[in-house]
């Protein structure tokens, strides 16, 4: 880990470290713990083993047992328990170890943690940010490696946000846990050991999706851990001239459409990267959003690069299911060599 000092655009000193994504989540939970007393950390093995993933290492020692704390393998009762401490005026963040596990509490999550503040007029919010190791790419068991985005941007009164780098993983879970609307935080487990600058003094905006390469081609949309293997296809494209533009989506609910729009409405072509199989992915709100605004002005069919319709594979085989950078590179020749008539 190195610190470095640099004038932040205010003129005064924000300090920026070098940090995996673990230990960005990690430090974000911990100022969160101190900042305010009613944030309350807990789920499976986040006590004293400090998380499958060690995003939670050390803050037990740190915070004590009463407000980091291990639960019972029950996704249910661990959702169930967030609902009743959220009632009581706390802030919990619940963790379920993988993003599979958070299917046995599917009924508390869409029934109770989604509409309580609806269902009261507003009078009981669910400041709950339910902690999710999400999506393949370190080759674990089924029911270990999931794509659940969908589901939850389609439940009105949850929020959904994925990081693709270590500075986002620190300051969108800070702004998730500051948030009086639920929040479901998926982490891309496969970035937990990628290392980057965290500008604590300046997170840049936590709000909407962010530009991380501009281009004027053709534009990528993508979130979490496709991020970084979107970025990768745009440098392989720009070595034959190709400027593609990566738009990291962040929050993939409420969509900031007004960035896409903004984006693609330049390039006039665009691509979108998901892990999630093709059949009703996030994309294909995506696409449909591109469509109804800006028909007129695209040179293409939007693209979508996905995971197969097929159960989400164990061990090797889920090299095949997720995009890879070659499979985004032939979304991008589509778009570039399509020709209307």
């Amino acid at each position: 880990m190195t610190t470095t000092m640099r004038p932040d655009p205010d003129g005064a000193a924000s300090t920026v470290q070098t940090l995996s994504v673990q230990q960005a989540l990690n430090r974000a939970l911990a100022d969160e713990l101190e900042a305010d007393p009613r944030v309350l950390v807990f789920g499976e093995d986040v006590g004293v083993l400090g998380g499958v993933f060690r995003v939670t290492d050390g803050l037990q020692a740190r915070f004590g047992s009463v407000r980091v704390f291990d639960t019972p393998l029950a996704e249910s009762a661990i959702l169930g328990t967030a609902v009743g401490l959220a009632i009581a005026g706390f802030r919990p963040v619940p963790e379920v170890q993988f993003d599979g596990f958070a299917y046995p509490a599917f009924d508390q999550i869409v029934s109770q943690v989604a509409r309580y503040r609806y269902r009261s007029r507003g009078r009981l919010p669910m400041p709950i940010t339910l902690r999710v190791p999400s999506y393949g790419g370190i080759r674990a068991p089924e029911l270990h490696g999931e794509s659940t985005e969908a589901f939850w941007a389609h439940v009105a009164g949850l929020k959904v946000v994925s990081p693709a780098g270590a500075h986002d993983a620190y300051h969108l879970l800070r702004a998730s846990i500051r948030c009086p609307d639920p929040v479901i935080f998926l982490e891309p487990k496969s970035r937990y050991w990628q290392k980057g600058p965290v500008d604590f003094g300046n997170s840049g905006g936590a709000e909407g999706a962010r530009i991380v390469r501009p281009g004027r081609h053709v534009t990528i949309l993508s979130w979490g851990a496709m991020v970084d293997r979107s970025l990768k296809a745009a440098e392989i494209a720009a070595e034959d001239g190709v400027e593609a533009e990566v738009v990291d989506l962040r929050w993939l609910s409420p969509i900031d459409t007004a960035t896409i729009v903004e984006s693609v409405g330049r390039t006039r072509r665009a691509v979108v990267v998901h892990e999630a199989a093709r059949t009703a992915g996030l994309g294909a709100e995506v696409a449909t959003r591109i469509s109804e605004r800006l028909f007129d002005t695209l040179r293409a069919p939007v693209q979508r690069v996905t995971g197969y319709d097929v159960p989400t594979p164990s061990g090797a085989l889920e090299d095949e299911q997720i995009p890879s950078v070659h499979r985004i590179l032939l979304g991008m020749q589509r778009v570039l060599e399509y020709r209307r008539g």
